[in-house]
């Protein structure tokens, strides 16, 4: 399984970091984010890092690898 963390800008609230969650879990990809440490922790097997990034700047965020 891989591990791996990202910063993540732009997250006003609790809320940003819930629907940055479901988007990615809607893509299939398995990630908790925490708004008070504004990081994306990634949980998966292999994952297409462009699609992360894809799914969290649709959402209007940004995510530093």
């Amino acid at each position: 399984m891989k591990n791996k963390t990202y910063q993540i800008e732009g997250m006003d609230c609790p809320s940003c970091a819930m629907l940055i969650e479901s988007d990615l879990e809607d893509a299939g990809i398995k990630a908790k984010v925490s708004y008070a440490k504004c990081e994306l922790f990634l949980i998966s097997e292999s994952v297409d890092e462009d699609k992360i990034q894809a799914v969290v700047e649709k959402a209007g965020y940004v995510l530093r690898k």
